[in-house]
């Protein structure tokens, strides 16, 4: 029976491999519920694991290169693994950060934090304190304006104390990051398309355009003016609608389109699938509905399952599911016209795939405690969600068009020494990246009712951020150097899908560079390009 089923399924592939080059890497047809979707390239399925709060530094800074001390995940890269834009020498003793007294007692270089410290404080993230940690790209004021400390087992003082935001992982903590990177692609140039929070940051990766705002509640602090008569999102807010929302705090409405918008437009299914969404479950803590929880045993606290502002879609009419309505089956996941609107519980994609209604594009959010957010998760449990996602998905037969892309919401305010590319200005109280009221940039974008003119609250690139794709097309152990953007995400799904048509409005979109060069869509058919990871350690398991 084993060999039978090997037989056919390599019969199966080659079968698919010549159709595959026939066609040619750049026009493919894909039978999906019933309609020949089209696709630019042999990518039919794309996965966004989107997380939270890591500059790039905070996870790569040192990588290929781990300190492998007793007792922790072991890291040795490959002959020939090519090396980053990190750390040189220079930056992890002669750090500018130690260098400025107005960082205080946070004056130190960039120290490694270990597994044992995989518990931190939440560093400050918001629009205008990390364009006042960049000092006018020096660089050296991130202690000052985003750095905050906790206790962390073995530390000195100053690394307990605002001097915490210069803290990095290697490959023997973020070990499945390194991992991924050794076998599959890295960027170490890809930015937040703007200065901010993780409520920019979702927004961002699905409309490229914070500004917009149609409709807020307690919204001051984190709506600014945009000079057209509009507003524009500078920080975290909760959608109006969702019932999950703060009832107290900051809510917002979005108006403009979304990736959705299009992906609907065309009949392309898609999902944005979160932990906790599902209203329904009881968890094993006896928690439900919006009060859905999980202790986390790395940071000892417990999180809700469920964060409205991590949901991006639910800021649009056209896209959002406020009252959390669940799909009317397994087989509608992903598809137009369903009452769930294709928005999910992150248990709801496992039941799809297992059922191969697999959605064209997903975006997966972990549950609170394993998104990686610094201060109620960290990266033991990030790693655990992630491989546990990588690890199913390569079981599947999807996976040989399947491309899964790890991306972040923003930089947590952790120190990163690269200075982002002045795309995009702004000159409003909230900026100082070049001066007090200064974002000096060369071009400003519109705003959605803008009449074309430039909008303030928009500064960016904002920090920069990881980026992987793992993919059986991916470039092996590859880091590429092209300049993209969180709404690079937005542009690859536009230029596969949707014959390279672009949200309009202002978006970043129309200025994201693509993530193309992280493929290799000339290579034979990748039929074993897998790679399985330990869910606790990181480490490849012995069946790879």
């Amino acid at each position: 029976m084993r060999t039978r089923l090997a037989v056919c399924l390599a019969a199966s592939l080659l079968t698919l491999s010549v159709a595959s080059s026939a066609q040619g890497p750049d026009s493919a047809d894909y039978q999906h519920g019933g309609n020949q979707v089209r696709t630019a390239t042999p990518i039919k399925h794309i996965v966004v694991i989107f997380q939270e709060n890591i500059a790039f530094d905070h996870y790569f800074g040192t990588y290929p290169y781990a300190q492998n001390l007793p007792g922790e995940p072991a890291f040795y890269p490959a002959p020939f693994t090519p090396k980053v834009n990190g750390f040189t020498p220079e930056l992890l003793t002669h750090n500018p950060n130690a260098a400025n007294a107005g960082n205080g007692t946070g004056a130190i270089n960039p120290f490694r934090l270990s597994p044992a410290q995989a518990a931190t404080a939440d560093q400050d993230h918001d629009y205008q304190p990390e364009q006042q940690a960049f000092d006018d790209d020096k660089m050296d004021l991130f202690p000052e304006y985003t750095g905050s400390g906790e206790t962390l087992p073995g530390a000195t003082v100053a690394e307990e104390s605002n001097g915490q935001v210069m803290g990095y992982y290697d490959g023997n903590t973020v070990t499945a990051m390194w991992n991924y990177a050794q076998h599959f692609a890295l960027n170490d140039n890809s930015y937040g398309s703007t200065f901010g929070a993780s409520t920019q940051g979702a927004i961002n990766l699905i409309s490229g355009q914070t500004n917009g705002i149609v409709d807020s509640i307690d919204a001051g602090g984190v709506e600014l003016a945009d000079g057209q008569g509009g507003y524009t999102l500078v920080s975290d807010a909760d959608p109006t609608d969702d019932m999950c929302s703060t009832t107290s705090g900051a809510r917002v409405h979005m108006g403009g389109k979304n990736i959705g918008d299009l992906l609907n437009a065309k009949g392309i299914t898609w999902g944005f699938f979160e932990g906790g969404f599902d209203l329904s479950t009881v968890n094993t803590n006896g928690t439900t509905g919006c009060a859905r929880s999980t202790l986390s045993t790395v940071t000892n606290t417990v999180k809700a399952d469920y964060i409205p502002h991590h949901q991006p879609f639910q800021y649009y009419t056209s896209t959002a599911n406020p009252n959390h309505t669940r799909p009317t089956s397994v087989a509608m996941i992903g598809h137009q016209g369903d009452a769930a609107n294709h928005e999910y519980d992150i248990n709801d994609f496992y039941s799809a795939v297992q059922a191969h209604n697999m959605p064209a594009v997903s975006f997966l959010k972990a549950p609170g405690y394993e998104d990686g957010h610094a201060g109620y998760s960290d990266p033991l449990d990030e790693q655990a969600f992630v491989t546990q996602v990588i690890n199913f998905l390569e079981k599947q037969p999807e996976w040989r068009d399947t491309a899964v892309i790890i991306a972040y919401d923003d930089s947590d305010g952790w120190y990163d020494h690269q200075a982002s590319p002045h795309i995009n200005g702004s000159q409003s109280s909230d900026d100082s990246l070049t001066g007090n009221g200064q974002c000096a940039a060369r071009g400003m974008l519109p705003g959605i009712n803008s009449n074309g003119k430039p909008v303030e609250g928009r500064c960016g690139f904002g920090p920069r951020l990881p980026m992987l794709v793992i993919s059986p097309w991916a470039r092996q152990n590859y880091v590429d150097h092209t300049l993209t953007d969180q709404a690079s995400i937005t542009r690859f799904i536009e230029d596969n899908w949707l014959n390279g048509q672009r949200l309009g409005g202002g978006s970043f979109d129309a200025l994201s560079g693509p993530i193309n060069g992280m493929f290799d869509f000339n290579m034979p058919f990748p039929m074993n390009r897998r790679l399985f990871l330990n869910e606790q350690t990181g480490e490849p398991l012995a069946h790879n």
